[in-house]
Protein backbone atom coordinates (compact mmCIF):
# COMPACT_ATOMS: atom_id res chain seq x y z
CA UNK A 1 0.00 0.00 0.00
CA UNK A 2 1.40 3.51 -0.56
CA UNK A 3 1.74 5.37 2.92
CA UNK A 4 1.42 8.52 4.07
CA UNK A 5 1.59 10.10 7.06
CA UNK A 6 -1.01 9.38 9.43
CA UNK A 7 -2.83 12.34 11.22
CA UNK A 8 -1.97 13.28 14.94
CA UNK A 9 -5.45 11.92 16.02
CA UNK A 10 -5.30 8.32 16.79
CA UNK A 11 -1.84 7.80 16.35
CA UNK A 12 -0.92 4.69 17.91
CA UNK A 13 -3.72 3.38 15.86
CA UNK A 14 -2.53 4.56 12.87
CA UNK A 15 0.99 3.78 13.44
CA UNK A 16 0.03 -0.19 14.72
CA UNK A 17 -2.18 -0.31 10.77
CA UNK A 18 0.63 0.74 9.07
CA UNK A 19 2.78 -1.73 10.45
CA UNK A 20 -0.06 -4.49 9.50
CA UNK A 21 -0.12 -3.63 6.23
CA UNK A 22 3.46 -3.47 5.43
CA UNK A 23 3.64 -7.01 7.00
CA UNK A 24 0.68 -8.01 4.67
CA UNK A 25 2.38 -7.19 1.86
CA UNK A 26 5.88 -7.86 2.65
CA UNK A 27 5.42 -12.19 2.00
CA UNK A 28 7.05 -12.94 -1.44
CA UNK A 29 4.55 -14.12 -4.24
CA UNK A 30 4.26 -17.35 -5.90
CA UNK A 31 5.08 -16.81 -9.86
CA UNK A 32 2.61 -18.84 -11.84
CA UNK A 33 5.44 -21.89 -12.80
CA UNK A 34 5.58 -21.65 -8.40
CA UNK A 35 8.81 -19.69 -8.19
CA UNK A 36 9.16 -17.46 -5.19
CA UNK A 37 9.51 -13.85 -6.94
CA UNK A 38 10.05 -10.11 -4.74
CA UNK A 39 7.42 -8.74 -3.13
CA UNK A 40 6.30 -5.51 -4.71
CA UNK A 41 8.35 -2.62 -3.74
CA UNK A 42 6.82 -0.30 -1.06
CA UNK A 43 7.04 2.70 -3.20
CA UNK A 44 4.42 0.81 -5.95
CA UNK A 45 1.01 2.44 -5.29
CA UNK A 46 -2.60 0.37 -4.89
CA UNK A 47 -3.50 1.04 -8.12
CA UNK A 48 -0.34 -0.39 -10.02
CA UNK A 49 -0.67 -3.42 -7.98
CA UNK A 50 -4.61 -3.77 -8.99
CA UNK A 51 -3.33 -3.39 -12.67
CA UNK A 52 -0.53 -6.15 -12.34
CA UNK A 53 -3.14 -8.43 -10.82
CA UNK A 54 -5.38 -7.55 -13.67
CA UNK A 55 -2.39 -8.62 -15.87
CA UNK A 56 -1.58 -11.83 -14.29
CA UNK A 57 -5.60 -13.03 -14.29
CA UNK A 58 -6.24 -11.45 -17.79
CA UNK A 59 -3.14 -11.86 -20.01
CA UNK A 60 -3.90 -16.00 -20.51
CA UNK A 61 -7.67 -15.82 -21.20
CA UNK A 62 -7.63 -12.14 -23.38
CA UNK A 63 -4.97 -13.50 -25.56
CA UNK A 64 -6.27 -17.15 -25.88
CA UNK A 65 -9.42 -15.16 -27.42
CA UNK A 66 -7.88 -13.25 -29.66
CA UNK A 67 -6.01 -15.60 -31.44
CA UNK A 68 -9.23 -17.86 -31.65
CA UNK A 69 -7.14 -20.37 -29.65
CA UNK A 70 -9.48 -20.40 -26.27
CA UNK A 71 -11.01 -23.37 -26.72
CA UNK A 72 -7.54 -25.01 -27.35
CA UNK A 73 -5.40 -23.82 -24.80
CA UNK A 74 -8.10 -23.17 -21.65
CA UNK A 75 -7.88 -26.01 -19.45
CA UNK A 76 -10.81 -27.19 -17.92
CA UNK A 77 -10.71 -28.15 -14.45
CA UNK A 78 -14.28 -28.99 -12.79
CA UNK A 79 -15.27 -31.89 -10.59
CA UNK A 80 -14.14 -35.33 -11.33
CA UNK A 81 -16.19 -36.88 -14.51
CA UNK A 82 -17.36 -33.34 -15.07
CA UNK A 83 -14.91 -31.75 -17.25
CA UNK A 84 -16.81 -32.91 -20.75
CA UNK A 85 -20.42 -31.55 -19.35
CA UNK A 86 -18.41 -28.15 -17.80
CA UNK A 87 -16.60 -27.31 -21.28
CA UNK A 88 -20.26 -26.54 -23.18
CA UNK A 89 -20.66 -23.48 -20.74
CA UNK A 90 -17.05 -22.60 -19.48
CA UNK A 91 -15.50 -20.70 -22.32
CA UNK A 92 -18.64 -18.15 -21.85
CA UNK A 93 -18.03 -18.23 -18.08
CA UNK A 94 -14.46 -17.12 -18.44
CA UNK A 95 -14.94 -14.27 -21.00
CA UNK A 96 -18.51 -12.61 -19.75
CA UNK A 97 -17.37 -12.90 -16.06
CA UNK A 98 -13.92 -11.35 -16.73
CA UNK A 99 -15.23 -8.50 -18.95
CA UNK A 100 -17.55 -7.52 -16.23
CA UNK A 101 -14.71 -6.37 -14.20
CA UNK A 102 -12.66 -5.34 -16.53
CA UNK A 103 -15.34 -2.75 -18.48
CA UNK A 104 -14.96 0.64 -16.35
CA UNK A 105 -11.21 0.46 -16.62
CA UNK A 106 -11.35 -0.50 -20.41
CA UNK A 107 -13.81 2.34 -20.68
CA UNK A 108 -11.71 5.06 -19.15
CA UNK A 109 -9.13 7.66 -19.43
CA UNK A 110 -5.94 6.50 -18.65
CA UNK A 111 -2.79 8.92 -18.93
CA UNK A 112 -0.22 6.80 -17.44
CA UNK A 113 2.09 5.47 -20.41
CA UNK A 114 2.52 1.69 -19.12
CA UNK A 115 -0.80 1.30 -18.29
CA UNK A 116 -2.47 2.90 -21.23
CA UNK A 117 -0.49 0.28 -23.60
CA UNK A 118 -2.39 -2.81 -21.42
CA UNK A 119 -5.49 -0.73 -21.42
CA UNK A 120 -4.79 -0.50 -25.43
CA UNK A 121 -4.43 -4.13 -26.13
CA UNK A 122 -6.87 -5.58 -24.00
CA UNK A 123 -8.95 -3.15 -25.41
CA UNK A 124 -8.44 -4.66 -28.80
CA UNK A 125 -8.41 -8.20 -27.63
CA UNK A 126 -12.04 -7.68 -26.00
CA UNK A 127 -13.39 -6.53 -28.83
CA UNK A 128 -12.15 -9.43 -31.05
CA UNK A 129 -13.44 -11.70 -28.21
CA UNK A 130 -16.78 -10.45 -29.07
CA UNK A 131 -16.28 -11.04 -32.74
CA UNK A 132 -15.28 -14.88 -32.49
CA UNK A 133 -17.31 -15.50 -29.37
CA UNK A 134 -20.66 -14.77 -31.51
CA UNK A 135 -19.70 -15.82 -34.76
CA UNK A 136 -20.87 -19.76 -35.06
CA UNK A 137 -18.00 -20.60 -37.66
CA UNK A 138 -15.91 -19.11 -34.87
CA UNK A 139 -13.57 -22.29 -33.34
CA UNK A 140 -14.25 -20.09 -30.16
CA UNK A 141 -18.21 -19.80 -30.82
CA UNK A 142 -19.31 -19.42 -26.88
CA UNK A 143 -22.62 -21.76 -27.37
CA UNK A 144 -25.12 -18.70 -26.14
CA UNK A 145 -28.67 -21.01 -25.24
CA UNK A 146 -26.80 -24.34 -25.61
CA UNK A 147 -27.25 -25.07 -21.85
CA UNK A 148 -29.00 -23.14 -18.91
CA UNK A 149 -25.47 -22.15 -17.60
CA UNK A 150 -25.31 -19.76 -20.84
CA UNK A 151 -28.04 -17.36 -19.61
CA UNK A 152 -25.98 -16.32 -16.55
CA UNK A 153 -22.69 -15.72 -18.05
CA UNK A 154 -24.50 -14.13 -21.49
CA UNK A 155 -26.02 -11.92 -18.33
CA UNK A 156 -22.42 -11.55 -17.15
CA UNK A 157 -21.13 -10.17 -20.57
CA UNK A 158 -24.12 -7.96 -21.42
CA UNK A 159 -22.88 -6.18 -17.37
CA UNK A 160 -19.69 -5.96 -19.24
CA UNK A 161 -21.24 -4.29 -22.29
CA UNK A 162 -22.89 -2.08 -20.13
CA UNK A 163 -20.14 -1.02 -18.28
CA UNK A 164 -18.50 -0.17 -21.22
CA UNK A 165 -20.55 0.81 -24.15
CA UNK A 166 -18.02 2.80 -26.46
CA UNK A 167 -15.34 0.16 -26.33
CA UNK A 168 -17.41 -2.85 -26.45
CA UNK A 169 -20.58 -2.07 -28.58
CA UNK A 170 -19.77 1.29 -30.33
CA UNK A 171 -16.75 0.17 -31.55
CA UNK A 172 -18.12 -3.29 -32.69
CA UNK A 173 -18.53 -3.77 -36.79
CA UNK A 174 -21.76 -4.26 -37.97
CA UNK A 175 -21.57 -8.37 -38.18
CA UNK A 176 -20.09 -8.51 -34.56
CA UNK A 177 -23.42 -6.67 -33.23
CA UNK A 178 -25.85 -8.39 -35.53
CA UNK A 179 -24.15 -11.62 -34.22
CA UNK A 180 -23.85 -10.39 -30.89
CA UNK A 181 -27.91 -9.60 -30.61
CA UNK A 182 -28.95 -13.43 -32.14
CA UNK A 183 -26.28 -14.44 -29.32
CA UNK A 184 -28.43 -13.01 -26.61
CA UNK A 185 -31.70 -13.73 -28.36
CA UNK A 186 -30.56 -17.59 -28.16
CA UNK A 187 -30.55 -17.33 -24.18
CA UNK A 188 -34.45 -16.73 -24.30
CA UNK A 189 -35.22 -20.36 -24.52
CA UNK A 190 -33.71 -21.03 -21.25
CA UNK A 191 -36.41 -20.72 -17.95
CA UNK A 192 -34.60 -19.18 -15.47
CA UNK A 193 -35.77 -20.18 -11.35
CA UNK A 194 -37.08 -18.72 -8.62
CA UNK A 195 -33.75 -16.90 -7.38
CA UNK A 196 -31.11 -14.49 -8.75
CA UNK A 197 -31.29 -16.11 -11.73
CA UNK A 198 -34.25 -14.32 -12.75
CA UNK A 199 -31.85 -11.24 -13.21
CA UNK A 200 -29.91 -13.02 -15.66
CA UNK A 201 -32.89 -12.85 -17.82
CA UNK A 202 -33.64 -9.45 -17.30
CA UNK A 203 -30.17 -8.50 -17.55
CA UNK A 204 -30.22 -9.75 -21.45
CA UNK A 205 -33.25 -8.16 -21.96
CA UNK A 206 -31.65 -4.86 -20.56
CA UNK A 207 -29.04 -5.36 -23.27
CA UNK A 208 -31.13 -6.18 -26.12
CA UNK A 209 -33.09 -2.83 -24.97
CA UNK A 210 -29.67 -0.68 -24.96
CA UNK A 211 -28.57 -2.17 -28.51
CA UNK A 212 -32.36 -0.77 -30.26
CA UNK A 213 -33.93 -4.40 -29.75
CA UNK A 214 -37.02 -5.62 -29.15
CA UNK A 215 -36.68 -6.10 -25.31
CA UNK A 216 -39.39 -8.52 -23.25
CA UNK A 217 -40.27 -5.93 -20.08
CA UNK A 218 -42.40 -8.81 -18.93
CA UNK A 219 -39.34 -10.54 -18.34
CA UNK A 220 -37.60 -7.22 -16.57
CA UNK A 221 -40.44 -6.53 -14.52
CA UNK A 222 -40.96 -9.93 -13.24
CA UNK A 223 -37.43 -9.80 -11.90
CA UNK A 224 -37.57 -6.48 -10.09
CA UNK A 225 -41.29 -7.29 -8.44
CA UNK A 226 -39.84 -10.56 -7.30
CA UNK A 227 -36.68 -9.34 -5.71
CA UNK A 228 -39.32 -6.52 -4.30
CA UNK A 229 -40.94 -8.97 -2.47
CA UNK A 230 -37.75 -11.23 -1.56
CA UNK A 231 -36.08 -8.14 0.73
CA UNK A 232 -35.26 -9.67 4.14
CA UNK A 233 -34.15 -6.31 5.91
CA UNK A 234 -31.10 -4.65 6.26
CA UNK A 235 -30.04 -4.10 2.85
CA UNK A 236 -30.40 -7.42 1.87
CA UNK A 237 -32.32 -9.85 -0.07
CA UNK A 238 -33.35 -13.39 -0.01
CA UNK A 239 -31.93 -15.64 -3.05
CA UNK A 240 -35.43 -16.57 -3.59
CA UNK A 241 -38.15 -16.55 -0.90
CA UNK A 242 -35.63 -17.77 1.71
CA UNK A 243 -32.75 -15.60 2.93
CA UNK A 244 -29.11 -17.63 1.80
CA UNK A 245 -25.98 -17.60 3.92
CA UNK A 246 -23.33 -16.90 0.83
CA UNK A 247 -22.32 -13.83 -1.25
CA UNK A 248 -25.09 -13.81 -4.14
CA UNK A 249 -26.32 -10.59 -2.64
CA UNK A 250 -22.83 -9.03 -3.94
CA UNK A 251 -22.08 -11.81 -6.97
CA UNK A 252 -25.16 -10.44 -8.30
CA UNK A 253 -28.47 -9.54 -7.13
CA UNK A 254 -27.81 -6.32 -6.44
CA UNK A 255 -25.20 -5.28 -9.29
CA UNK A 256 -27.49 -6.30 -11.76
CA UNK A 257 -31.06 -5.21 -9.89
CA UNK A 258 -28.68 -1.84 -9.76
CA UNK A 259 -27.86 -1.83 -13.56
CA UNK A 260 -30.81 -3.37 -15.14
CA UNK A 261 -33.15 -0.31 -13.34
CA UNK A 262 -30.19 2.02 -14.24
CA UNK A 263 -30.44 0.54 -18.09
CA UNK A 264 -34.18 -0.03 -19.13
CA UNK A 265 -36.39 3.28 -19.50
CA UNK A 266 -39.38 3.35 -16.61
CA UNK A 267 -42.35 1.63 -18.17
CA UNK A 268 -43.33 1.11 -14.52
CA UNK A 269 -44.07 3.15 -11.78
CA UNK A 270 -42.99 1.00 -9.35
CA UNK A 271 -39.54 0.79 -11.32
CA UNK A 272 -39.27 4.09 -10.89
CA UNK A 273 -39.98 4.07 -7.17
CA UNK A 274 -38.39 1.18 -6.36
CA UNK A 275 -34.73 2.67 -8.05
CA UNK A 276 -33.57 4.26 -5.21
CA UNK A 277 -34.79 2.38 -2.62
CA UNK A 278 -32.04 -0.20 -4.72
CA UNK A 279 -29.23 1.83 -4.06
CA UNK A 280 -29.61 2.79 -0.51
CA UNK A 281 -30.03 -0.74 0.09
CA UNK A 282 -26.88 -1.32 -1.82
CA UNK A 283 -25.08 1.28 -0.05
CA UNK A 284 -25.96 -0.59 3.21
CA UNK A 285 -24.98 -4.35 2.21
CA UNK A 286 -21.76 -2.36 1.03
CA UNK A 287 -21.49 -1.17 4.29
CA UNK A 288 -21.39 -4.30 6.03
CA UNK A 289 -19.19 -5.79 3.02
CA UNK A 290 -16.57 -3.56 4.49
CA UNK A 291 -17.40 -4.28 8.03
CA UNK A 292 -16.52 -7.98 6.96
CA UNK A 293 -12.78 -7.29 6.24
CA UNK A 294 -11.20 -8.62 9.19
CA UNK A 295 -7.47 -6.80 10.69
CA UNK A 296 -5.59 -9.38 9.11
CA UNK A 297 -7.93 -9.18 5.47
CA UNK A 298 -9.59 -12.23 5.79
CA UNK A 299 -13.12 -12.24 5.49
CA UNK A 300 -15.58 -15.23 6.28
CA UNK A 301 -15.25 -18.59 4.02
CA UNK A 302 -19.20 -18.75 4.39
CA UNK A 303 -22.04 -19.91 1.83
CA UNK A 304 -21.10 -21.47 -1.48
CA UNK A 305 -18.95 -20.41 -4.69
CA UNK A 306 -16.16 -19.30 -2.84
CA UNK A 307 -14.00 -20.36 -5.23
CA UNK A 308 -14.66 -16.72 -7.06
CA UNK A 309 -12.33 -15.54 -4.68
CA UNK A 310 -12.57 -11.67 -3.86
CA UNK A 311 -15.56 -11.23 -6.33
CA UNK A 312 -16.95 -11.39 -3.17
CA UNK A 313 -16.52 -7.72 -3.25
CA UNK A 314 -18.08 -7.52 -6.21
CA UNK A 315 -21.10 -4.83 -5.11
CA UNK A 316 -18.49 -3.09 -2.02
CA UNK A 317 -16.53 -2.21 -5.27
CA UNK A 318 -19.50 -1.49 -7.56
CA UNK A 319 -20.68 1.29 -4.85
CA UNK A 320 -17.15 2.65 -4.75
CA UNK A 321 -17.07 3.46 -8.71
CA UNK A 322 -20.53 4.73 -8.40
CA UNK A 323 -19.04 6.90 -5.44
CA UNK A 324 -21.97 6.07 -3.20
CA UNK A 325 -20.14 4.83 -0.40
CA UNK A 326 -21.66 5.61 3.04
CA UNK A 327 -20.83 7.40 5.72
CA UNK A 328 -18.00 6.59 7.54
CA UNK A 329 -16.94 4.41 5.15
CA UNK A 330 -13.86 6.45 3.15
CA UNK A 331 -12.78 5.58 -0.30
CA UNK A 332 -9.17 5.52 1.04
CA UNK A 333 -9.91 2.67 3.21
CA UNK A 334 -12.32 0.49 0.76
CA UNK A 335 -9.12 0.71 -0.98
CA UNK A 336 -6.93 -0.50 1.39
CA UNK A 337 -8.84 -3.43 1.96
CA UNK A 338 -9.59 -4.23 -0.87
CA UNK A 339 -5.66 -4.30 -2.01
CA UNK A 340 -4.97 -6.18 0.82
CA UNK A 341 -7.51 -9.15 0.77
CA UNK A 342 -6.36 -9.02 -3.46
CA UNK A 343 -3.08 -9.55 -2.29
CA UNK A 344 -3.64 -12.44 0.13
CA UNK A 345 -5.46 -14.42 -2.12
CA UNK A 346 -3.72 -13.34 -5.33
CA UNK A 347 -0.10 -14.58 -4.48
CA UNK A 348 -1.60 -17.36 -2.54
CA UNK A 349 0.85 -20.64 -3.82
CA UNK A 350 -1.65 -22.64 -6.57
CA UNK A 351 -3.97 -19.88 -7.00
CA UNK A 352 -2.35 -19.77 -10.78
CA UNK A 353 -1.40 -23.45 -12.87
CA UNK A 354 1.76 -23.48 -14.60
CA UNK A 355 0.76 -21.34 -17.63
CA UNK A 356 -0.90 -19.00 -15.81
CA UNK A 357 -4.83 -19.94 -15.54
CA UNK A 358 -6.52 -19.97 -12.33
CA UNK A 359 -7.09 -22.37 -10.26
CA UNK A 360 -10.09 -23.70 -8.14
CA UNK A 361 -9.96 -22.71 -4.84
CA UNK A 362 -10.46 -19.79 -2.04
CA UNK A 363 -7.07 -19.41 -0.98
CA UNK A 364 -5.03 -21.11 -3.66
CA UNK A 365 -5.82 -24.55 -5.12
CA UNK A 366 -8.30 -26.30 -3.49
CA UNK A 367 -10.37 -28.08 -5.83
CA UNK A 368 -12.97 -29.63 -3.17
CA UNK A 369 -14.13 -26.01 -2.80
CA UNK A 370 -15.51 -26.33 -6.21
CA UNK A 371 -19.22 -27.09 -6.40
CA UNK A 372 -20.60 -28.98 -9.13
CA UNK A 373 -21.18 -26.34 -11.70
CA UNK A 374 -17.36 -24.71 -10.84
CA UNK A 375 -15.02 -25.50 -13.33
CA UNK A 376 -12.41 -23.12 -14.68
CA UNK A 377 -14.08 -20.24 -16.17
CA UNK A 378 -16.38 -19.83 -13.26
CA UNK A 379 -13.38 -18.38 -11.08
CA UNK A 380 -13.10 -15.39 -13.55
CA UNK A 381 -15.64 -13.51 -11.56
CA UNK A 382 -12.98 -12.19 -9.35
CA UNK A 383 -12.42 -9.75 -11.95
CA UNK A 384 -15.76 -7.95 -9.98
CA UNK A 385 -13.72 -6.53 -7.65
CA UNK A 386 -11.58 -4.12 -9.81
CA UNK A 387 -14.50 -1.80 -10.87
CA UNK A 388 -13.05 1.16 -9.11
CA UNK A 389 -10.28 0.89 -11.86
CA UNK A 390 -12.84 2.78 -13.33
CA UNK A 391 -12.05 5.30 -11.77
CA UNK A 392 -9.36 8.23 -12.47
CA UNK A 393 -6.44 7.97 -10.58
CA UNK A 394 -6.93 11.97 -9.26
CA UNK A 395 -10.06 10.58 -7.62
CA UNK A 396 -9.82 9.76 -3.85
CA UNK A 397 -10.24 6.66 -3.73
CA UNK A 398 -6.59 6.05 -5.46
CA UNK A 399 -5.14 9.48 -4.39
CA UNK A 400 -5.80 9.75 -0.74
CA UNK A 401 -4.08 8.43 1.92
CA UNK A 402 -4.17 4.96 3.07
CA UNK A 403 -6.53 4.61 5.31
CA UNK A 404 -7.44 1.67 8.08
CA UNK A 405 -10.76 -0.07 7.53
CA UNK A 406 -13.15 -0.74 9.72
CA UNK A 407 -12.44 -4.01 11.56
CA UNK A 408 -8.56 -2.59 11.41
CA UNK A 409 -9.56 0.33 13.50
CA UNK A 410 -11.83 -1.22 16.05
CA UNK A 411 -9.63 -4.10 16.80
CA UNK A 412 -6.88 -1.42 17.14
CA UNK A 413 -8.60 0.12 19.53
CA UNK A 414 -9.68 2.99 17.83
CA UNK A 415 -12.95 4.47 19.17
CA UNK A 416 -15.56 3.86 16.29
CA UNK A 417 -19.40 5.05 15.54
CA UNK A 418 -21.27 2.33 16.57
CA UNK A 419 -23.21 0.41 13.52
CA UNK A 420 -26.76 -0.01 12.99
CA UNK A 421 -29.27 -1.66 10.68
CA UNK A 422 -31.42 -0.02 7.67
CA UNK A 423 -34.32 1.07 8.04
CA UNK A 424 -34.98 1.27 4.20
Amino acid sequence: MTLHKAPEDSATTRRSFVKGAIALGAAPSISAAGQQVPPPSATVDDRTYWIEIVRRVSQPLLEAVSRTQLRATMPVEAAPGLEEDRRKSTYLEAFGRLLSGLAPWLESDVHDKTEATLQAQYREWARIGLRNGTNPSSPDYMNFGATPQSVVDAAFLVLGILRAPRQLWELLDRNTRANLVKALQATRQVLPGQSNWLLFSAMVEAGLCFMGEWWDALRVDYAIQMHKEWFVGDGTYGDGAHFHWDYYNSFVIQPMLMQVLDTVPPRSAMWTAFKPIVLERARRYAAIQERMISPEATFPAIGRSLTYRFGAFHLLSDISLRRQLPEPVSPEQVRCALTAVMRRMIERPGTFDSKGWLTIGFAGHQPHMGETYISTGSLYLCAAAWLPLGLPPSDIFWSGPAKPWTEAKIWGGEDTPTDHASSV
